[in-house]
């Protein structure tokens, strides 16, 4: 814990960020470094609660998570930024957590929501308590490379450098195997690098963490499509294991009238061209879905389309409408959501703050169902017809969209970035190892074991999960990687 009266003598102080007007000039991180006796001051507000819900890590079927999915001893390391041991509070965090500086920066905190203060005040800054010992401890050298002291000659190929391949590969070398990462993109780090746009994490923090990483001993192959380049077969023959981290990245698309229609994209082609684009050339290349000067719909409320108002915003857009097929959610915590559970609460991202910031008004509309695309004599897109609908929750546990009569509208529109999610992972791979999947597409691989249909070969992340966070998919990939080992040596050591 922190000060025993901690909570009680300091507010939160949410961390401080450049103006949203002002930001959206430039591609560059806004978050500012806070003085550290502010910051001990936040870390003396974690109270001696008994029980560190924060730190929990758990699901309750049907009703959401409580706490840290990769269990970060967050009290431990509060207590140390309170009492000004840095090095220590780093050394806690990396105890559990391969990148906090990822985390720091893109997790949403469900910590936050089952911290103990937060029953009747704000919760400790959790999330900005962790950003800033990690980047303390890249200023004071204290991240270094840390490679094996020893070898087991066990070959180890993770397909895939997302945040559950990276956190994979880096515990599975820490164990003293071989370990190549395959990425069939020209940069590494999968979501972390193309999927985000880079105002909110910098490509440079992937990279700085992939150098540590290869100096630690792990190979990496960029450009390197297996079932393309590489065949899946090929990759089993030539390594002792197989670990598959490919994602969920076959998008859910919205099949009405008009879909042909140019101008309609998925949101994470939109997003990726953007960041390629970006890293390459500071967008000299014209090699990206602009959109500059047009009226932008984008289609879902997540964070993957707040990312798109985030880069439509610096394109220098027309206009900017996010549609929510949801109602608009309470302010406060309804009695089926309780503490400790994720509060499902109206939120306000910094992406949205943006485009209120530039366009005047919050760029959401809700309960808003697509129903048309029409487009002009060179079809392309022009208009998007809609109706309210109503959700509501049937026997069986699905959702029902009732159309509203009489709430028809239609939307100028140049530019459609369809988010509604994701249906499961590409088929590929799957196929040529013939593994067994589940009722939703995804790799069958039972959680806590990892190994798939075929032994030796492991599923961690998305493609295993289904769509989630950065920080699940980075429990998953320690997780696999301790029950990788445990297959390869008879025993494991890794947490």
């Amino acid at each position: 814990m922190g000060k025993p009266t901690g909570f009680i003598e300091y507010k939160r102080e949410n961390p401080t960020k450049r103006d949203p007007f002002e930001r959206t000039k430039s591609w560059k991180e806004f978050q500012i470094i806070m003085p550290e006796p502010v910051l001990r001051q936040q870390g003396a507000r974690c109270m001696d609660c008994g029980v560190p819900f924060c730190q929990t890590g758990t699901t309750m079927d049907g009703s959401g998570e409580i706490g840290c999915p990769v269990y970060n001893l967050i009290p431990e390391w509060n207590d140390l930024v309170y009492r000004g041991k840095w090095k220590e509070a780093l050394d806690r965090l990396h105890k559990t957590n391969n990148f906090p500086e990822f985390t720091g920066r893109v997790c949403p905190a469900p910590c936050e929501g089952s911290c103990t203060v937060a029953i009747s005040d704000d919760a400790v800054s959790i999330k900005s308590i962790e950003y800033h010992i990690v980047e303390r401890g890249f200023q004071e050298g204290w991240i270094v490379p840390q490679p094996p002291l020893k070898r087991t000659g066990k070959k180890v190929a993770v397909v895939g450098s997302g945040p559950a391949g990276l956190a994979a590969a880096a515990q599975l070398n820490k164990a003293g195997h071989l370990v190549t990462v395959f990425e069939r993109e020209d940069r590494i780090g999968g979501l972390l690098t193309y999927g985000i746009p880079d105002v909110k994490l910098a490509n440079e923090i992937v990279e700085r963490r992939v150098k540590i990483l290869e100096e630690e001993g792990i190979t990496f192959k960029a450009n390197v499509e297996i079932g393309k380049d590489v065949s899946a077969s090929e990759l089993k023959q030539d390594f002792d294991s197989v670990l598959l981290c490919t994602g969920a990245t076959k998008p859910r698309d919205v099949e009405v009238e008009g879909r042909e229609l140019k101008g309609i994209h998925f949101a994470m082609d939109f997003l990726t061209e953007n960041t390629k684009s970006l890293l390459n050339s500071n967008h000299q290349d014209g090699q990206f879905i602009s959109a500059k000067g047009k009226n932008v719909i984008v289609i879902g409320g997540g964070d993957t389309g707040v990312d798109c108002i985030t880069t439509s915003v610096r394109h220098g857009a027309k206009s900017i409408t996010q549609f929510d097929i949801n109602r608009q959610k309470p302010d406060e915590r309804s009695d089926k959501n309780p503490w400790p559970l994720f509060p499902i609460v109206h939120t306000v991202e910094d992406g949205q703050k943006e485009a209120k910031a530039v366009y005047g008004k919050d760029p959401r509309s809700y309960q808003v169902s697509t129903t048309k695309f029409v487009g002009d004599e060179n079809g392309q897109v022009t208009e998007i017809h809609t109706i309210g609908v109503e959700t509501t929750i049937d026997a069986s546990g699905r959702k029902v969209r009732t159309p509203i009569p009489g709430t028809e509208k239609i939307w100028p529109a140049d530019l459609v970035l369809l988010a509604v999610g994701f249906t499961g992972p590409e088929e590929r791979i799957i196929q040529e190892l013939s593994l067994e999947t589940t009722s939703r597409s995804t790799i069958e691989a039972e959680y806590g074991k990892y190994m798939t249909s075929v032994p030796g070969v492991f599923a961690a992340g998305d493609n295993r999960r289904g769509q989630s966070l950065v920080v699940w998919a980075i429990h998953e990939g320690r997780e696999a990687a301790r029950e990788c080992d445990r297959y390869l040596m008879g025993s494991s050591n890794l947490p």
